[in-house]
């Protein structure tokens, strides 16, 4: 188990390396120029030569391209993560303090994922091809198909024309003022709860459907064991397993998901902080918070593994 664990870390680290690499070119490749986003149009072209040198100088950008990747590797391991061009606001504060709303949204979503999607698949593969069955699949494939920051726009709008809702305007720590925390989250964690929800179901009810054919299921069944029990003890926990993994990469893609859907919440979390930084050009921003995004789902999914490796022994072996 140990030499499992050894082996996906390893494999982990080799893909946050490869992933520091791909998010340092891309920063660098894109369209545009920095001073440009900072001084605006009119702002740039005053400026002169020297004066850009300068600037460039000061922000690091003038060094040879490995260099500013060993500087900025340098101070991630410090953590240092560098400053906003726009706040002056030093990046690492921001992560501590908008990255617990986005985590809490995240868990959250989680949970309200298997909340709704296990009791789905489990009703669809106990009953299929009926109306039951029939009306789980067509609201998956409709949460499937709807983007979220579409359904999140709805609420909102929902909420500020039928009761005159107005969600808190300032981020609230959750032992702070739980009230304020939870309208900040809940929104967001609803309608990414509801888009994993559909992933669950579908792939919950796949699973369920092949674990109840397996033979122990026939034999616990022709034992005389409740129809209830054998579900619960013997066909849930196998049909899990798959549903699992599917959960830590879900968990992963709802970073990458919370960004338009806490634009439309209007949640000071990472995700909104992500959607100021893409419009304004925010390069540091934009390179710390997709390295840590990539990060963390490497990390989730080695999470996950080991997991799987513990509740299936079989997996330690490959």
């Amino acid at each position: 188990m140990y030499s499992y664990i050894a082996r996906r870390l390893a494999f982990g680290a080799i893909t946050v390396v490869g992933v520091s690499i791909m998010v340092f070119v891309i920063m660098r490749v894109l369209p545009g120029d920095p001073l440009v986003a900072i001084f605006g149009p009119e702002g740039f072209t005053k400026l002169t030569e020297e004066q850009r040198a300068n600037y460039m100088r000061d922000l690091g950008l003038s060094d040879p391209l490995w260099v500013q990747y060993l500087a900025w590797v340098k101070d991630i391991a410090q953590g240092n993560f560098g400053r906003s061009f726009f706040r002056s606001e030093n990046v690492a504060d921001m992560l501590l303090r908008r990255g617990p709303l986005t985590a809490e949204i995240a868990l959250l979503s989680v949970v309200i994922s298997w909340l709704v999607g296990i009791p789905v698949a489990i009703v669809s593969a106990l009953k299929p091809n009926t109306v039951a069955d029939s009306t789980a699949r067509f609201l998956s494939i409709l949460f499937l198909a709807v983007p979220g920051f579409w359904i999140g726009m709805l609420i909102v709008l929902g909420l500020l024309f039928w009761f005159g809702y107005r969600a808190p305007l300032t981020g609230a720590a959750l032992f702070v003022d739980p009230k304020a925390n939870f309208e900040l989250v809940i929104g967001p964690a609803v309608v990414l709860g509801l888009g994993q929800a559909a992933y669950i179901a579908r792939m919950g009810r796949s699973a369920l459907l092949e674990v109840i054919r397996e033979d122990y299921v026939r034999t616990a069944r022709a034992k005389g064991l409740n129809g209830r029990l054998v579900i619960a003890w013997h066909a849930l926990p196998n049909a899990l397993l798959p549903v699992i993994t599917l959960s830590g990469v879900l968990m992963g893609l709802v970073l990458a998901g919370s960004i338009p859907v806490e634009r439309a919440f209007a949640t000071p979390g990472l995700g909104f902080a992500m959607f100021i930084a893409v419009n304004e050009r925010d390069i540091f921003v934009m390179q710390n918070l997709v390295f840590l995004y990539a990060t963390v789902f490497v990390l989730l999914n080695i999470l996950i593994d080991v997991t799987i490796a513990f509740l299936d022994p079989r997996i330690r072996l490959r």
